[in-house]
């Protein structure tokens, strides 16, 4: 039927009239793209020449109509006839008319993007290139037919480059020569056609390439129009090939720079090619331009000021005219300004040194000396697309800086921020003055820089409010002013009120608020709903806090209020402007309210409509929590239970984000106006409180729990809700107690909720103690309780018995000690909940008054349970916390009495020592010298445990006596044995913690020489030195930052495999390999991993990546693990550096996403494999992520080959969905 069909349509195609043929081919189009559309071998043929036919049909739709027809007939008909038709159309392009050859041209374009499959495709090209070579070497031929040739030429490169490999030398050599035609346009084309076959060229042919690119720019002879090419074909090259083009540097840099500095002073298109080529090399290859940053720096900031056709003098010294005329009459007089040019030069400078500022975050210093100066100088450019890069480069210099020192609190002269804080005030001049110019691009700009400047340095502007407000004033008042530069003008504004002391903005707030508050009226609503946050900080900024009186406020209150107000109540406005304005009227109420006590009574109950309203909800419930907690103490009677019953039924909703919101505002509300609400809305708050006690969200089980707690303090709380409390949460409160997730926050609010639930009513001490323990019993359902579980029980005991009062603790201690003296050899869990419990309570009090309680807990070290052995170290450890001068003595004079018992009373000595450090307590002398003396005894014991526990101790004594201890483990690093240099690095890293401590300053000056061990001849020492630097990189980055240039490559060595750390262990029938070093490189790994984080501008990626990267991708599981996520956050942080090597990062990431176990692999090794697949995915997704992956064909092979396998790309897309 279809056939029958299409035959009537071609027969209408043939027809004379125009119309007919229009109607025909389009029926042929609808008919071509139906899904089932199939057709006869016979009538194929017919089809494809009429379709070509018809390209030259003298109306123009038809023949539109008919190129659109060849999209779906490629992918309907046989190879054979893509072939006649491509060759049909070379024909019509080569030899045709020259009215057909436009449409000709389209044909071929259409064919070569919709050819169905590769090896048709492989066909295609087979029979079109040599001919597209014709058209373009052919001696005579016209350029147009050139033109058109090269244009076909560069789409089937672009797609199919590596189709071509064959022809690659061929197609090259046409190519290159275009390059020195006459006709602009030929070239132009010429060089997009060489940037498409470079990509897929191998690195012989692209050597060739360049070298005879580089040989005609070498030419003196040549015309300028042929170098402005070439120049163009360089930087065209290097954006194609990305980090190829590497090698070819050393030619083609010092080249371009001389064209800049000596081409004629008309040639500024010269000069744009080559900051243009420059710029793509600082991206595109940062590892091979390191050497030539220097003069590429000195070239960008001579050019961002090149000008020659305008001096300074014409902007300041008008008067003194002679200077300007001595040069040269005729040119002046010849010259206007629409010829002048030299602003592209100068953006070109601009964008190349931003490309500077990107790539290289180690030239920072470098870059505030040196470049930030004339920066800020060339914000008074003419050219306003010129002064906008100039402020987008000054932009990435800041955001670089903010990069780069993250995370860092103290600096010294050469640290970048510090160099940008004495460039402030220059900054703010520079400015000021482009905030007084009319055109409003230019004021946007200009807010763009302070915006960033606050962001990177929050307090630099205390001294520049007053010199700012007039143009915060003018962007936000003036009548030319666009919504654009308001937002912008009230980010900053806003941004700036945050990070400053409000005292601050005081003799400024009247020129601020006034325009910010008629900002709150504007139409757009974006302008609006940026307005109101601002005006919510300003509320903060006029009155700090309520008992100061330096500022007189009232002034400001009544236009605030009225203005939000406004807002507040009109119901026909964007989602975004409701929020704002519920969010600021929270904070005028809570910080004006004593002033507003008229309006109170209108305005609480629009707030409370808004609770009402699904999209508001969240906001209004969160802006009551701000009221509440108001200073003022406002009334609220009027809103007041209508409030708490909605809070109480949100409870219930599955919106996670309101329910916690709610939560929060209950808790304060309670704590401010529980007198006004009553047990009876308590109770019902408590019964919705207990359905949401589980671990599977504990951050909302311990805000639950909190509440309850203030509900269960408040005196007014009647018995009733002690006994709601008792039978609706506590069962949940000891379901949750046997959770393994508990820990943190929700712990902390569950031992609080037993304290409280003693003195609440109607429940008893030994009731809730019972049902206490008895949920450490194993039950038949689950089996044993967890390990945490028992020890969060334990801790709940203790926090319970203290609040039940000293005679019911002795009771609990006694009972206790009674089932340790039972036999010990029995009810495991039973005594290891006893002896946590203990330990637990003995912390928290002194219970020498309970006779021979030490020795009680020691017998139970003899126990055949490893756990219970754990259990009783710590409950030593911690019940000498409660005592120290009489346990102290007794657990030193044990360790060193008791080989056997050794490990484990180390264990409670460090139980000792860490709870000391932590509280800020202080040993006596003659303990300090005791301790110390007997673990230094212990440094080199064989056992690595022993020796772990040493190290911890004396780390955390360094911390209470850091005096003493810093000398005495550095004058043990040169000591002979290799476990003493080994314990006492780790005992420094130990000693590294992320909060400010007296032994910072001392370990300071010390701490090179406990890490240069990392040159150390025992691997023990050398992991480490290993260890100790990456606690120093996460916690306290500063310790180290100066240290890092020699430290760097001895890390990097540790992370290559070493022969000698590799030995064979015969085992009889089978020999196995052990490798000594393989834990040193995984710690050297996941050391360059935390680097990343804190010390980014230290870490040179180029040189790391290749070799000690690459090695560690091909390592064992365990290194290859931190290797991936290295190579991720590279991936994110330095995408040039990765950029650069792409090609070799690809062959052991497949090798990685294909290996297979083998046949009789455990479900452990099958695990582990599917662990690192994902992890090797992840990596890849990163790659994926930067821009430019594209030009190596190695990684869009890789991602073709994920994307085939149904297993792996359903992986990597789970992995982009995370």
């Amino acid at each position: 039927m279809a056939n029958l069909t299409l035959t009537g349509i071609l027969e209408k195609m043939t027809g004379k009239d125009k119309d007919y043929r229009y109607m025909a081919t389009s029926d042929l189009l609808n008919e071509l793209n139906k899904e089932g559309f199939k057709i006869d071998i016979d009538l194929e043929a017919k089809l494809s020449n009429i379709v070509i036919q018809q390209l030259d049909d003298a109306a123009g739709d038809v023949s539109g109509l008919a190129v659109k027809c060849l999209a779906p007939l490629v992918k309907k008909v046989r190879e054979q006839q893509v072939l006649e038709m491509t060759n049909k159309l070379c024909d019509k392009l080569l030899n045709g008319k020259e009215q057909n050859r436009d449409i000709a041209s389209i044909a071929l374009k259409t064919i070569v993007a919709e050819v169905p499959t590769s090896s048709v495709a492989q066909s295609v090209l087979v029979s079109i290139s040599p001919k597209l070579i014709r058209g373009i070497t052919t001696q005579g031929m016209s350029t147009e037919i050139k033109c058109e040739s090269l244009d076909i030429l560069c789409d089937v490169l672009h797609k199919y480059g590596n189709l071509l490999v064959s022809d690659h030398e061929v197609l090259l050599g046409a190519l290159l020569p275009q390059l020195s035609i006459n006709q602009a346009s030929v070239r132009k084309r010429a060089v997009s056609c060489i940037a498409s076959l470079a990509s897929s060229l191998s690195d012989d042919l692209l050597a060739k390439a360049t070298i005879e690119v580089v040989r005609l720019l070498r030419n003196p002879a040549i015309k300028s129009e042929t170098t402005r090419t070439n120049i163009q074909m360089i930087g065209a090259l290097s954006r194609a090939v990305g980090y190829r083009f590497g090698p070819h540097l050393g030619d083609a840099v010092p080249i371009l720079i001389n064209y800049c500095k000596n081409a004629s002073e008309n040639d500024e298109e010269l000069r744009e090619y080559s900051l243009q080529a420059l710029e793509s090399f600082l991206l595109r290859c940062p590892r091979d331009i390191s050497p030539h940053c220097n003069q590429i720096l000195h070239l960008t900031l001579e050019f961002l000021s090149h000008d020659p056709n305008f001096t300074d003098n014409m902007e300041e010294d008008t008067d003194d005219e002679s200077y300007a005329e001595e040069e040269d009459d005729e040119s002046a007089n010849e010259y206007t300004d629409d010829e002048d040019v030299s602003w592209k030069v100068r953006r070109a400078a601009a964008k190349c040194l931003a490309a500077l500022i990107v790539s290289r975050s180690e030239m920072l210093s470098r870059l505030y000396e040196e470049a930030c100066p004339k920066l800020i100088d060339r914000f008074k450019e003419r050219e306003e697309n010129v002064k906008m890069d100039v402020f987008n480069t000054f932009v990435e210099l800041l955001r670089q800086t903010g990069n780069v020192t993250k995370g860092q609190t103290d600096f010294d002269e050469s640290s970048p921020r510090y160099l940008l804080k004495q460039e402030v005030p220059k900054i703010i001049r520079a400015v000021n003055k482009q905030l007084r110019e009319k055109s409003i691009k230019t004021k946007v700009g200009a807010f763009s820089v302070l915006k960033e400047l606050v962001i990177v340095l929050p307090d630099c502007l205390a001294d520049h409010i007053g010199s700012l407000t007039p143009g915060i004033e003018k962007a936000l008042c003036d009548k030319s002013s666009t919504s654009n530069l308001k937002i912008e003008a009230l980010v900053f504004t806003r941004l700036v009120l945050v990070s400053h002391a409000p005292s601050v903005f005081h003799p400024y707030i009247k020129a601020i608020s006034a325009p910010v508050i008629s900002s709150v009226g504007e139409r757009y609503y974006k302008v609006t709903a940026e307005a109101l946050r601002v005006c919510g900080e300003l509320v903060r900024v006029v009155r700090p806090n309520i008992e100061d009186h330096g500022f007189d406020f009232k002034p400001y209150v009544r236009p605030i209020y009225k203005a939000i107000m406004s807002r507040l109540t009109n119901q026909d406005q964007d989602q975004e402007v409701k929020e704002c304005a519920i969010s600021c009227m929270g904070l005028v109420v809570s910080t004006f309210g004593d002033h507003l006590v008229g309006e109170l009574p209108a305005c609480l109950p629009v707030l409370v409509d808004r609770m009402g309203n699904e999209i508001t909800r969240l906001t209004a419930v969160k802006a009551f929590a701000v009221i509440a907690a108001s200073p003022l103490h406002l009334d609220l009677s009027c809103i007041l239970e209508h409030v708490i019953s909605e809070l109480t039924a949100f409870l219930r909703k599955a919106n996670r984000a309101l329910r916690q919101a709610t939560l929060g505002t209950l808790n304060t509300l309670i704590v401010g106006y529980g007198d006004k609400i009553g047990p009876a809305a308590y109770e019902v708050i408590v019964v919705e409180l207990s359905t949401l006690i589980s671990d599977s969200d504990l951050h909302m089980a311990a805000l639950a729990l909190e509440l309850c707690c203030t509900l269960m303090a408040d005196k007014r709380s009647g018995p009733n809700v002690g006994l709601t409390v008792r039978n609706k949460v506590l069962p949940q409160a000891l379901t949750l107690i046997g959770s393994s997730l508990l820990q943190g926050q929700a712990l902390l609010a569950l031992q609080n909720f037993f304290g409280a639930l003693v003195y609440s009513a109607n429940t008893s001490f030994d009731v809730l103690l019972d049902s206490l323990l008895s949920t450490a019993k194993p039950s038949a359902q689950s089996g044993a309780v967890a390990k945490q579980a028992l020890f969060s029980i334990a801790q709940c005991v203790a926090v319970l018995c203290l609040a039940a009062g000293d005679k019911k603790c002795s009771s609990t201690v006694a009972m206790l000690t009674d089932i340790l003296k039972a036999d010990s050899s029995t009810n495991s869990a039973k005594q290891h909940l006893s002896l946590l419990c203990l330990g637990e309570i003995g912390r928290r009090k002194d219970l020498s008054s309970h006779d021979h309680i030490e020795n009680i807990v020691i017998d139970s070290f003899q126990s055949p349970f490893e756990e219970i052995k754990s259990a009783a170290s710590y409950a030593l450890g911690n019940i000498a916390v409660g005592n120290l001068p009489k346990y102290l003595p007794f657990i030193l004079d044990k360790i060193d009495n008791q080989q056997k018992k050794q490990y484990l009373l180390l264990h409670s000595l460090k139980e000792v020592i860490v709870r000391q450090s932590v509280e800020k307590a202080e040993f006596d002398n003659s303990s300090v010298e005791k301790i110390t003396s007997l673990l230094f005894n212990h440094c080199e014991s064989e056992e690595e445990g022993v020796r772990n526990v040493v190290a911890e101790c004396l780390g955390k004594i360094a911390l209470i006596e850091p005096g003493k201890l810093v000398p005495a483990l550095k004058e043990r690093i040169s000591n002979p044995a290799a476990f003493t240099r080994a314990t006492v690095v780790i005992a420094v890293k130990y000693s590294i913690v992320e909060r400010q401590e007296k032994i910072d300053e001392i370990l300071y000056p010390e701490i090179s020489s406990f890490l240069m061990l990392i040159r150390d001849h025992d691997r023990h020492v050398r992991r480490a030195s290993v260890l100790a630097l990456s606690t120093a990189a996460h916690n306290k980055p500063i310790l180290i930052k100066g240290l890092l240039p020699e430290l760097l490559p001895l890390l990097y060595d540790q992370t290559v495999i070493k022969k000698e750390l590799i030995r064979t262990v015969d085992l009889g029938p089978f020999k196995h390999t052990v490798d000594d070093g393989l834990e040193l490189r995984k710690a050297a790994f996941e050391c360059v991993d935390t680097l990343l984080d804190s010390c980014l501008d230290q870490v040179n990626p180029s040189s790391f990546i290749v070799p000690f990267l690459l090695s560690g991708l091909d390592d064992h599981y365990d290194v290859k693990m931190p290797c991936h996520l290295i190579l991720s956050k590279l991936s994110d942080k330095c995408p040039s550096a990765v950029l650069a090597v792409l090609d070799s990062l690809v062959d052991p990431l497949q090798k990685t996403i294909n290996f297979r176990p083998k046949q009789d692999a455990v479900k452990q090794e099958i695990d582990r494999n599917e662990d690192m697949i994902r992890s090797a995915l992840r990596a890849i997704a990163s790659l994926n992520r930067i821009s430019g992956g594209d030009c190596s064909h190695k990684f869009k092979n890789l991602m073709s080959e994920i994307a085939k396998s149904h297993t792996l790309s359903e992986k990597y897309s789970s992995i982009r969905n995370e």
